[in-house]
């Protein structure tokens, strides 16, 4: 079975992209207080299409983190054939993307105004980043994870655990750094050799030395 591509990207139409981006440009410019007014005028379209395709402002920052989310994935791959190659070339890819991700000033901007409402108690942008954007991420590299530990690639006990594993090896001090303003560019290919670092690492890992041909598997 061949993994489908992330449905976020199947229900929002150009317009709503636009929009959604617009939403990611007013936060980096504003420090994440925005108002429907702004994201509107930003936009250029009313905010009844905006409350027509978001709901409330809530269901907006939701969607534009879903959106921002929807960029980390592993690519596509057949569960049925997955070989070392394959596991190897869907971490990297995942990593390229998520460390591309968490590293742009986008990200930094929703991060920073989610961490604000959260000490304050206010909002509840803090819960729609958890929920849309590092669980649903998780959600997308666990199966990977347990595909590779189905073929025989890899062995670890608890595939959360396992992913945290990955995510610390690539995401390093990385994350933390930029939040508190430090000066650190990663450019292309810093992101692209860290990401394969990174992958080579947790194979190392939770690699198996002579994986099972998928022959015997079957045969098992």
């Amino acid at each position: 079975m061949t993994m489908p591509a992330d449905p976020q990207d199947e229900t929002l139409t150009e317009r709503q992209q636009a929009v959604l981006d617009a939403v990611l440009a007013l936060m980096v410019e504003q420090g994440g207080e925005l108002t429907m007014n702004a994201v509107a005028r930003r936009a250029s379209c009313s905010k009844e299409s905006l409350y027509k395709w978001f709901g409330d402002r809530d269901g907006l920052l939701t969607a534009t983190v879903r959106w921002q989310a929807s960029k980390v994935r592993a690519g596509n791959y057949d569960r049925t054939k997955l070989d070392a190659l394959a596991l190897r070339d869907s971490l990297t890819r995942f990593a390229t993307n998520w460390l591309g991700v968490i590293s742009s000033p986008t990200s930094i901007a929703l991060n920073r105004f989610a961490i604000a409402q959260a000490e304050t108690g206010g909002g509840k942008l803090g819960a729609i980043m958890l929920a849309n954007g590092r669980f649903a991420i998780g959600a997308r590299l666990k199966p990977v994870l347990d595909a590779g530990r189905e073929a025989g690639l890899i062995a670890f006990d608890d595939t959360e655990t396992a992913f945290r594993s990955f995510i610390g090896l690539v995401g390093r001090d990385v994350q933390i750094r930029l939040l508190l303003g430090d000066t650190l560019v990663l450019t292309p290919a810093d992101i692209e050799r860290d990401a394969a670092r990174a992958t080579e690492q947790f194979l190392a890992l939770y690699g198996r030395a002579n994986p099972m041909p998928a022959s015997q598997k079957t045969n098992a």
